[in-house]
């Protein structure tokens, strides 16, 4: 039987804390909906402390940002970008167009079709975290989008140049200083300056995630990808300073980042707890770090790796970094997380940063339901059908002719009835069905 050494937030708190980030949503989006670029620019002045006439970046501006970076700056963005557009032409390419005779004269088939428009967000209030444009903004362009847009929050009160510079690199047309809700409420609503998009993709904070549900339905999404979340599963086989370097170094994210150790070992757990207090007090990133650790930091102990599977499909975390003697263990019987991180060698880091996956990924248990983004969620799989010969018309007409009137469709009835008249050369009563 499992059982918590460290237990985070109560539910209690967490839904009264998500009720209030609902309505604050709710009446700013509605702002944006009736008073457009007005609204977004009170909003931007009143969070963000930028005050523009026009939120969209120029080229000089974008011209500028880039020659703020050095060359190494600029290597290092190429190399992150070439994985990451490397591992979504992979995926690109196993998503395939299909057309196939199901029936003598029946051709049935779909089309992989990539969406008009998306807008990607890139969060950076906090850090300039330019790794999302890469994840987004190269994921849509692989995926054929024709127009992609983004928004980045200001940092320090300027557009941050790294930012800028990943999502002009990745292949941005249109770039905006925008963040927040504001943000996203004026892709998906638009604005009498900003055409509005039909997808609206990327990670953010609550307010953030908040907002592309909310705004489900008028344009697609993603996933909910709210605040990190990072689960470290680990046994005797690790140390202590390693499951407490990767739990904080998610929790550095955010206040309201969830950080989970869950080990069969009593012995690592407390080492861990121990660790994370020494590191506490040197990482620079501590303030926010101890916040997340303290309120939403949990650590429990479980009695066997089949626990653990359990306990973790249960937990469905964003992040699920495996460092136990045996992963595969864990990679062949685990169904419920955001990205798999095996072993010692790798880590959440290097996923959200360098390696080449997708680090969009879902949150709050969506990853019961979904994967990560990635290039096949910029597609819609639409399907056709062609019908070739008299004979195969009246064949399904037949049958379609009957099931309508199983169910009482006399209108789908005679769609199917006027084919088999046609084509099939039977007297069929208007209204009656096919015998």
């Amino acid at each position: 039987m499992a059982r918590w050494l460290k237990h985070g937030a109560e539910a209690d708190v967490i839904k009264s804390a998500a009720k209030e980030v609902r309505d604050t949503v709710e009446a700013t989006l509605a702002d944006i909906e009736t008073r457009g670029d007005e609204a977004i620019r009170e909003l931007s002045i009143r969070f963000d402390k930028l005050d523009r006439d026009d939120y969209r970046l120029s080229q000089r501006e974008i011209d500028d940002c880039l020659s703020q970076l050095t060359t190494r700056d600029i290597t290092d963005i190429e190399f992150a970008q070439k994985q990451v557009e490397n591992f979504a032409r992979h995926q690109r390419a196993s998503i395939l167009d299909i057309e196939v005779e199901t029936l003598p004269g029946v051709i049935l088939g779909h089309r992989n079709i990539p969406v008009n428009s998306a807008g990607c967000y890139v969060p950076g209030g906090k850090y300039p975290l330019l790794a999302s444009a890469h994840m987004s903004v190269i994921t849509a362009r692989v995926a054929g989008v024709p127009r992609i847009i983004t928004c980045a929050p200001p940092f320090h009160g300027k557009p941050a140049p790294a930012i800028v510079a990943a999502q002009h690199m990745a292949g941005a047309h249109e770039i905006y200083c925008l963040g927040g809700i504001q943000a996203v409420g004026a892709m998906a609503i638009g604005t009498e300056k900003i055409a509005p998009v039909d997808m609206l993709v990327g990670p953010g904070n609550a307010f953030v995630a908040e907002a592309k549900r909310q705004l489900f339905g008028r344009v697609g999404i993603d996933l909910f990808a709210g605040p990190t979340e990072t689960l470290v599963i680990a046994d005797e086989s690790v140390d202590g300073e390693m499951c407490a370097t990767d739990l904080l170094g998610q929790a550095e994210h955010g206040p309201d980042s969830p950080a989970v150790l869950l080990t069969t070992s009593e012995k690592l757990a407390h080492e861990t707890l121990t660790e994370i207090e020494r590191l506490l007090k040197i990482l620079p990133t501590a303030d926010i770090a101890r916040k997340s650790w303290d309120k939403y930091g949990e650590v429990i102990i479980a009695d066997s790796d089949e626990e653990m599977v359990k306990i973790a499909n249960d937990i469905a975390s964003e992040h699920v970094q495996v460092l136990t003697r045996d992963v595969d263990y864990f990679l062949k019987n685990m169904t419920n997380y955001g990205a798999l991180f095996l072993g010692p060698r790798t880590n959440v880091a290097f996923g959200d940063k360098t390696i080449g996956t997708n680090h969009t990924l879902p949150t709050k248990k969506a990853a019961r339901y979904t994967g990560g983004l990635w290039v096949g969620k910029f597609l819609k799989t639409c399907t056709y059908q062609q019908v070739l010969t008299d004979e195969a018309s009246a064949l399904v007409g037949e049958y379609c002719s009957r099931l309508c009137a199983l169910e009482g469709f006399a209108g789908h009835g005679e769609q199917a009835n006027l084919r088999v008249r046609r084509y099939g050369h039977r007297d069929v009563p208007y209204g009656g069905a096919a015998v």
